[in-house]
This record gives C-alpha cells, structure tokens and sequence, in this order.
C-alpha cells in the first residue's frame, strides 16, 4: 500500500478515498507509524471539520509503534460538484518527552514558534462513486422512479409470501383430512378433498404467476 513517509511518522495510505452513497457514512483508515527512537505526538486537522470525524484526531506514539486512525464522513444528502472534493486533511507530528500522555499535550504544541520541529503531511480526499452513479447522477425524477420500482417490488415480494403460507396451510389442512379418512370412514371427506386439492391448485399457480412477474422486473 502506498504511503507518505517523513523524518519522524510514515503514513498509509497517502490519500483519503471514501465510498461515496447519499445518506450513507463511509471511513477510511489511516496507519500512522512512528519511524524513530523517540515518542511522537501527532494531530489531524480538516479545511472540512463538520463533514469529517476523526478519531483519534490527537494522540502519541511509541518508538517503533503505529496506530490506527479512522477519519469518517457523515452521511451527506448530495452530490458534490463534478463528484470532486476539494477537501483537504493536515498531519502534523513532534517530538515528546517519554511517558507524555495525550491529555498532557499543550494546546500549542504543534504550533511553528521557537526551536520545536513540526512536520506536516497533507492528504487529499478522493471520493468514490458505486457504479450506478459513475456514468452520471441520477436527477430527482429518475430517483422517484426507483423509489416507486422498489415500492412495487416490496408489495410483490409481501402477496408471494402470503400466498405461499396460505399453500402451506392447505396442505397442512388436506393432511389433517387424510389421517381422519384412515381413521374412520368419513362421507364428506371427498368432498373437502376435492375442494382443497382445487384451492391448492389455484394457488399455486397464482404463486407461479408472482415468481414470473417477479422475474420479469
């Protein structure tokens, strides 16, 4: 895997891809590894602080150690522009004393004054379309369609389901009526079993006719 490597963290991968879906969060993981003898604090810092989040966005390393970053993008409701981000994230790193805890870590200690070493790593954001929207967006008629598609679909699926329980409850009735017939002589009985082989039949074939319809979509 692809990655950015500096004096004191190597970072993995080197851009931020995220699968793009409407109303859907996606993440990407960041591996962060310290390349030194030394314990290294580093923060995360977005252009886009609302859209993002990011944990853990402060942290230290340990000599030779990495950690885990997961930066998640909420759930948006459009499109971006051309299906681009301009979203951009900034890595910063430094040195520490051993031991240092993350709580401990001053508010300016990835600030540029006096003789402290600050690295910065930058990394884009590329965003990730599923296929049914890389040739083009979908407008808002075209996604009412769909809406409707699926709807009628959902209703299909619900009259098959019935009908296949209402089946298996016929059968369940033309079993009870075969073991009173062995039980006992019973004048009805060819009667009823005429009358449900029949409704069996009829829904089968209606079961048949909604695997077909089904089908066809």
């Amino acid at each position: 895997m692809a990655g950015v490597a500096n004096q004191l963290i190597s970072v993995q991968p080197e851009d931020l891809k995220f699968q793009f879906e409407l109303e859907k969060q996606s993440y990407c993981d960041l591996k962060v590894t310290n390349r030194t003898e030394h314990h290294v604090a580093f923060k995360v810092k977005t252009t886009s602080p609302k859209k993002y989040f990011v944990r853990p966005n402060t942290g230290v390393v340990l000599p030779w150690d990495s950690c885990i970053i997961r930066v998640t993008l909420q759930a948006q409701r459009e499109y971006p522009p051309d299906k681009q981000s301009k979203d951009k994230f900034l890595l910063q790193s430094t040195t520490v004393d051993p031991h240092t805890d993350v709580n401990e870590l001053s508010p300016d200690i990835f600030s540029k004054v006096g003789e402290r070493t600050i690295e910065e790593c930058k990394l884009k954001v590329i965003y990730v379309f599923p296929h049914s929207a890389s040739g083009n967006i979908q407008d808002g008629s075209e996604q009412n369609f769909d809406a409707n598609q699926n709807q009628t679909l959902q209703s299909l699926k619900e009259e098959r389901d019935l009908a296949v329980r209402q089946t298996q409850q016929l059968q369940q009735d033309l079993e009870v009526l075969k073991r009173r017939r062995n039980r006992k002589g019973d004048p009805g009985f060819s009667f009823r079993f005429a009358l449900i082989v029949g409704l069996i039949g009829i829904m089968a074939g209606f079961i048949l006719n909604l695997l077909s319809s089904h089908s066809a979509e």
